[in-house]
């Protein structure tokens, strides 16, 4: 097969959109839009991200256009995703009054909200590929895609419940619709993380691969895509996974009331203060 990736040199105009942030990246190549995430040290999704993301969420309205399908995956060995910068959510916090700090995770949670909706019902099939740590908001972020093809060291977990939060990115309600309520109560109240194997036999993953394939794998599902009428796939896509906005809404309200309580400062703080070389593992 020919090689048609992206060499130095060559130009946007001739192989699509493309764009290079500090925290994520896209590129349009034979109508497969790619969106890399690359911040150190495991793509943590802070303001500086959520600002790329809405960037992204702009311009897919445009490349959306002439594409088929989109793949998320990740560039950093450790994991597609750890989930939010939660230091960042704390020192912020911590540099307002209570009444400005929440008004402050309001507005981030419905800025990040309207990103992971548009990817949602965008009408392309949409694949996350994920490797190792697919935490939190990561994990919400992936769960926003149609499919997810994981290699087999990725792990998946709603590390939340020991912050004393539930998930804040969408993750219950996109739970709820596409898993039974045992495995979202499993997750959500335990706080432990599944393997590869676990999250497809439960139905969360479509693809299990090698370790290092998930891309790869993404790529030749997306190619597989194009040989379908491209109304037919977003009709399709749009009858079996409707997007669930009241809930999503009362999920943003819930965090918001959970966030307020001095246990909530408590865990963050001892989160930020942890030695720990990657403290968002259970």
């Amino acid at each position: 097969m020919k090689d048609t990736r992206v060499r130095e040199g060559q130009s946007a105009a001739k192989l699509g959109s493309q764009c290079r942030g500090s925290a994520l990246s896209w590129t349009v190549i034979d109508g497969v839009i790619e969106l890399a995430l690359h911040r150190e040290p495991c793509n943590e999704l802070g303001s500086e991200s959520l600002e790329e993301f809405e960037k992204f969420a702009a311009a897919l309205e445009n490349m959306q256009a002439a594409a088929h399908a989109l793949i998320v995956y990740s560039e950093l060995k450790p994991g597609f995703c750890a989930g939010a910068d939660l230091r960042e959510l704390y020192h912020r916090s911590q540099a307002m009054t209570k009444a400005d700090a929440a008004k402050g995770v309001r507005n981030f949670l419905e800025r990040i909200h309207r990103v992971l909706n548009l990817i949602d019902a965008a009408p392309l099939t949409t694949i996350a590929a994920v490797h190792g740590v697919t935490f939190g908001g990561g994990f919400e972020l992936a769960l926003a895609c149609d499919l997810i093809i994981a290699d087999k060291m990725a792990r998946f977990c709603f590390p939340e419940l020991r912050l004393g939060l539930i998930p804040g990115f969408g993750g219950i309600p996109r739970l709820k619709r596409d898993l039974g309520n045992a495995v979202v109560r499993d997750l959500l109240l335990t706080g432990r993380s599944f393997n590869a194997t676990k999250a497809q036999q439960i139905g969360l993953v479509s693809q299990v691969v090698g370790e290092g394939e998930a891309l790869r794998a993404a790529r030749a599902t997306a190619a597989q895509m194009r040989k379908f009428d491209r109304a037919t796939a977003a009709a399709a896509k749009n009858f079996i996974k409707p997007v669930p906005h009241e809930e999503l809404r009362r999920e943003i309200d819930i965090f918001c009331e959970l966030f307020a309580r001095p246990a909530v400062q408590a865990g963050l703080r001892r989160f930020v203060e942890s030695t720990d070389a990657q403290p968002y593992l259970p």
